[in-house]
């Protein structure tokens, strides 16, 4: 193999892990790297690796660090070429299904790795991307029996939940909440309740997190914009107006309360005031939306709303 990559290793990792991208679960690939582990000195091997900087090489650094018994950097460092290339079924290896690691792995690293895997937004919710994540989602059964750290089961049920998964992303949450009800836990049922559709269930969830957690201001928010998203415009006035009392001067709060108040009533002098707080919300599509809500208030001076546009278009 070496030779025939001119004596470079990292040549040789980089056409192992091309082999692997072939046919993620053969063997051969995975002896060959182990071969290559064991004949070098694993440390050189490593700076090399970390030199060449490569997507290239992630794979094989991952299933080194397997076989020094890393479990946790080695399920983040599969977690990040996943997250960037999950069109390739990276957890069919061997290894990442293998009693060893399995039993080692800690929540938090696989919860981390997840988290990673969802990094760059891809659509994962396919028959063919729920196939290349069985083994992930065997994985997140397993560890999560084994480790039920609340915090780290509500962090893993994001990938269920995006591969549509959705009876997994709740039995994480159960899991979850028999060890300790957190608001965590609160706010990823919250989550897949909406993303199934079904608003009422979420907004029971989001109040749920509040109990949990009642001077948390982002979720008075989160729960305000879904009763917008519902249409009950007053609903969600007062639920900001109840966030505004822990936060504030939190400009995303006032924001909101500025749209849905505007929404609600017509007011000018709330629209005026959305105006001046929008070059301060980072998120311009939550911005455009709360603009968007506002605009469609009553008896608004044309003026005013025709100012508002122009900041969506800036």
């Amino acid at each position: 193999m070496m030779a025939h990559c001119g004596g470079s290793p990292v040549g040789a990792v980089e056409l192992l892990v091309g082999a692997i991208a072939s046919a993620p679960t053969a063997p051969e690939p995975y002896a060959a790297l182990a071969a290559l582990w064991q004949g070098l000195r694993p440390d050189g091997l490593r700076e090399s690796l970390a030199e060449d900087g490569s997507l290239s090489t992630v794979p094989a650094q991952a299933y080194f660090l397997f076989l020094e018994g890393d479990m946790d950097n080695a399920v983040m460092a599969l977690g990040s070429v996943t997250g960037v290339r999950p069109d390739v079924a990276w957890g069919a290896a061997p290894w990442f299904g293998d009693a060893r690691f399995l039993g080692a792995v800690s929540a938090a690293a696989l919860a981390e790795a997840c988290l990673r895997t969802l990094d760059y937004g891809r659509d994962l919710d396919t028959d063919a991307m729920r196939e290349r994540f069985a083994p992930w989602f065997h994985a997140l059964d397993v560890v999560s029996e084994r480790d039920p750290a609340p915090e780290s089961l509500a962090a893993m049920a994001r990938l269920p939940r995006a591969c549509g998964r959705y009876e997994l992303s709740f039995a994480l949450c159960d899991r979850a909440d028999a060890v300790d009800p957190v608001m965590w836990t609160a706010l990823a049922r919250a989550a897949t309740w909406r993303a199934m559709g079904n608003l009422d269930q979420a907004a029971a969830s989001f109040e749920r997190a509040l109990l949990l957690e009642p001077g948390n201001w982002s979720l008075y928010l989160d729960l305000a914009d879904l009763r917008a998203e519902q249409g009950d415009f007053a609903a969600a006035a007062s639920i900001v107006e109840q966030g505004l009392q822990h936060e504030p001067r939190e400009a995303t709060l006032r924001a909101a309360s500025a749209a849905y108040r505007t929404r609600l009533v017509g007011s000018a002098d709330d629209l005026t005031a959305l105006i001046a707080l929008a070059p301060s919300l980072a998120d311009t599509a939550y911005r455009n939306l709360l603009i968007d809500y506002a605009c469609a208030g009553p008896q608004l001076p044309p003026g005013l709303v025709a100012e508002a546009h122009r900041i969506q278009e800036s």
